[in-house]
């Protein structure tokens, strides 16, 4: 038991069949799956980089993360926090004057020139906790005004990020108002791209190049970035979506196709374009995070930095009507915590997100675990989709003391 850090044998090998099985269906092209517990790793790898092809998935595979360049986008903000070069409740308007002077929408749901003064100026606190007040947001009678023009001017284009870079991205932000006041409810995404810009305003530099040298050289994350030496091209997994009529995989169009040896327009705090990565480079990150900041080479965040990032910081009130994203649980600075038990795998404290693009990543401080999933089938709804949901329930049911 002990030489698999407590993973019954008969379990790992569940977890193969089941994971394996998604591919042999035609379901996923492939994937690579990742367990990691009491300092065991293990790894299921199935497929291949594109779907029908040659070259099989191998656990150097490289993904698009998509959403979980959130948490390292947090991770960074808060090494500038405590360099004291930002602070969580100063305003954002210092580095981004873009963001000065807010207007409110006086409803989510009504017209953009309907608006009141912002009570308070936007904090780096808000932008970490996705409660600055821009966001995706949706109504029964479908997306608002707001998010139409989000979507109309390129502010938000999803996974594939916007059109421009990050100054004329944070110039048409500053032209939108605010869906509600700074700090009064939680909307999905757009507080990362905030931190983003304001990270490489703070250091004076590309996001990636602060990324690179303060995070993912110390952790040894070779394979994480925005771009893809061209010698590693090869082993960058194909984007594939499912048909919304048949549920076949289709070949999902990718604008950086043929471009990833070079930064993307708008490096993406959020995930969109996000950052790519393998399964051991996401696990050292979240190992780092279980370590409550410290990694074999030293310390990369202190302790009360990962506690602040990864315990709920949402009220109730702030958290309404975002159940389909949050369910029981709450938000961090730039992950999800879950709340009370309600599933097999759903346990309080444990922290992580999916990306939409075909990734789920979380680490469950009482299990001392780490689970990774990563496959190229860009996810249809919030709802998690069969493939994360059995490889979750394997992992947890394959704990065996």
């Amino acid at each position: 038991m002990s030489d698999n850090g407590g993973l019954a044998p008969a379990g790992l090998d569940r977890m193969r069949r089941v994971m394996t099985g998604f591919v042999d269906r035609g379901e996923l092209p492939g994937l690579v799956a990742l367990v990691q517990r009491r300092g065991r790793t293990h790894v299921v790898e199935a497929g291949g980089i594109e779907a029908g092809g040659d070259v099989p998935v191998r656990r150097d595979t490289i993904f698009r993360i998509a959403s979980l360049t959130k948490a390292v986008t947090a991770a960074a903000a808060m090494i500038l926090v405590e360099e004291c070069r930002l602070r969580l409740d100063d305003p954002l308007h210092g580095l981004l004057p873009e963001l000065a002077d807010r207007r409110v929408l006086r409803r989510i749901d009504g017209p953009l020139d309907d608006t009141v003064p912002a009570e308070r100026p936007i904090t780096l606190r808000d932008a970490l906790t996705f409660t600055l007040g821009y966001g995706v947001a949706f109504t029964p009678q479908g997306p608002p005004p707001i998010m139409r023009a989000m979507l109309d001017t390129g502010v938000d284009n999803g996974p594939d990020g916007p059109p421009c870079g990050p100054d004329e991205w944070l110039k048409r932000l500053g032209a939108l108002p605010l869906a509600h006041q700074p700090g009064a409810g939680w909307l999905y995404n757009t507080g990362a791209d905030v931190a983003g810009v304001l990270i490489a305003r703070a250091a004076g530099r590309p996001l990636e190049e602060f990324l690179r040298e303060r995070i993912f050289e110390p952790l040894g994350m070779r394979d994480t970035g925005f771009t893809v030496p061209a010698a590693a091209t090869g082993r960058l997994a194909a984007p594939y979506t499912a048909d919304p009529e048949t549920g076949a995989l289709v070949r999902r169009p990718d604008p950086r196709e043929g471009a990833y040896d070079r930064p993307p327009v708008f490096p993406a705090g959020s995930g969109g374009p996000g950052l790519l990565s393998t399964v051991d480079d996401y696990c050292a990150f979240l190992r780092m995070l279980l370590d409550g900041g410290r990694y074999p080479g030293g310390r990369l965040l202190s302790r009360p930095s990962v506690e602040l990032m990864t315990t709920d910081r949402l009220t109730p009130r702030q958290k309404a009507g975002s159940e389909t994203f949050l369910g029981s649980g709450g938000w961090g600075f730039g992950l999800a915590v879950d709340g009370r038990r309600d599933d097999l795998f759903v346990r309080p404290g444990r922290f992580g997100w999916t990306g939409g693009l075909g990734t789920s990543a979380y680490a469950d401080p009482g299990e001392d675990m780490i689970g990774i999933v990563f496959t190229q089938r860009a996810m249809t709804s919030p709802e998690p989709p069969h493939h994360f949901q059995d490889f979750w329930t394997t992992a947890y049911a394959a704990i065996d003391d």
